[in-house]
């Protein structure tokens, strides 16, 4: 069983015509400006599963700043959940800056959304203020008991089109200020996972958070596969392959070549998500 735990999809009109949204909206144009970064639809992300073999995938949008395009991209998604009911899981996607973020995750949540996110803030440095931000959505996740997923990056390093800034004792505060809320760290978590050894308090803190290997081999070598399972355990990894970005058999090859024992691969590849989600 292979379940992904982070992937992107668009509705048709952005796919045909993505030039068309780059003047209001800046993170999506640095991102998504060259031909070369993919944009698929809903039906485009079955096609692209079936044939790597995946049976389920966490379908998100992306975190525009305008309202409209939030509710666009969500009828979108919702309509696809009840195509495609046992093959794709519905997340919805909000910029966190925007006045009517909380009300459309609630709107979103109550319509049946199976979790929040990516949230992303690309061309915005929060710092510490944060929590405050990330605050009445994650109160609405605890709610729901849905998963909440963060776009998180190292703070150190090369720069690339996507990597944000990011405070990791901000958002360490966050998840501690919500420990009801399972949380899901994209592309590893910036780093966090290494605080899982500590002795006093870390482990406690991140014991319902989850981290997800999107982008993992733009990033890492293949050690990390083991590396952070040993740091906060296997069953707290959840494979994601951040598609159309990469395809699922980057992915496989690395984990093989990480040497994992196959019960945890299998955890990664699919149980520890299938289990989050009452897949």
């Amino acid at each position: 069983m292979i379940l992904d735990g982070h992937t992107h999809v668009f509705p048709e009109e952005v796919c045909r015509h993505r030039e068309d949204y780059f003047n209001d909206e800046p993170a999506f144009r640095m991102l998504y400006e060259s031909p070369k970064s993919r944009l698929v639809t809903p039906p485009e992300m079955v096609g692209a599963m079936e044939e790597a073999g995946v049976d389920a995938a966490v379908v998100m949008g992306f975190p525009w700043r305008r309202e409209a395009l939030w509710r666009r991209q969500h009828e979108v998604i919702l309509e696809a959940m009840r195509r495609y009911p046992r093959t794709l899981i519905g997340f919805c996607a909000v910029h966190i800056l925007e006045p009517g973020a909380a009300r459309e995750v609630e709107r979103c949540l109550a319509a049946g959304f199976k979790g929040v996110g990516e949230l992303a803030w690309y061309e915005a440095d929060l710092g510490d203020d944060l929590l405050a931000w990330l605050a009445p959505i994650a109160e609405l996740c605890a709610h729901y008991r849905v998963p909440l997923l963060v776009h998180t990056n190292d703070p150190v390093g090369a720069v690339y089109p996507g990597k944000a800034a990011l405070s990791l004792p901000a958002l360490y505060n966050a998840i501690k200020a919500f420990p009801n809320v399972d949380w899901i760290l994209a592309h590893w978590g910036g780093g966090l996972p290494f605080y899982g050894l500590m002795k006093k308090e870390g482990p406690q803190v991140l014991s319902r958070v989850y981290f997800d290997t999107a982008a993992s081999p733009y990033l890492y070598r293949p050690q990390i596969y083991r590396l952070a399972a040993e740091m906060v355990g296997p069953d707290k990894i959840i494979f994601g392959s951040d598609y159309p970005l990469l395809p699922v058999s980057r992915y496989l090859k690395e984990m093989e070549d990480a040497g994992l024992p196959e019960d945890w691969r299998q955890m990664m590849l699919g149980g520890n998500l299938a289990r989050l989600l009452g897949w």
